[in-house]
């Protein structure tokens, strides 16, 4: 049996690895662990020359980019609406959220939010290669969050059979 002790990293693609890893470094403090730049693709053989970057986002968590100079010019899956897509990352509260907010902000980010999802709270902005990321705080109980794992799988099969929002945790927006 497979036991997945936690997610190693999560990569996307950046425009320019030392951009990405000086935005990063500066708007979100997540220092740089690791790069690693090959001229060819280890598991492929491919002749592709890439720039790997591993940065720091706290608590053994990874995020990774890679720059890609020989491919088409990097965009965005447009049958995706862009708020879908996004990389999301916990604060420790929600003074730390309305912090981040304010920080960012004086940092020339344009930040949505914060809005409340029931159980946390989040603000939303985009980095230089338009990869929207998420901060989140969590506020929900620790019954809540039984309740709404107690109703996932029964949501998930009413929503494959009908495509409409089931109402088991319609109280999650019903909040604000």
């Amino acid at each position: 049996m497979i036991n997945i002790e936690k997610i190693h990293h999560v990569a996307y693609r950046c425009n320019d690895a030392k951009e990405t890893t000086q935005w990063y470094k500066d708007k979100l403090n997540m220092d740089l662990v690791l790069a690693i730049a090959e001229d060819q693709v280890p598991s492929t053989k491919a002749p592709d020359p890439y720039m790997h970057i591993f940065l720091d986002a706290g608590d053994e968590n990874v995020l990774a980019f890679f720059e890609l100079p020989n491919s088409p010019t990097m965009g965005r899956d447009t049958n995706t609406p862009e708020w879908v897509q996004h990389i999301a990352m916990r604060v420790a509260s929600v003074e730390a959220l309305i912090a981040a907010k304010e920080e960012l902000v004086s940092k020339g980010v344009d930040v949505l939010g914060p809005t409340n999802h029931g159980v946390f709270k989040s603000i939303y902005f985009f980095d230089p290669n338009g990869h929207r990321l998420e901060l989140s705080a969590n506020t929900g109980t620790k019954e809540q969050y039984k309740q709404l794992n107690e109703v996932a799988q029964d949501m998930i099969n009413e929503w494959a059979e009908t495509k409409k929002a089931p109402r088991h945790a319609a109280w999650l927006h019903e909040q604000d």
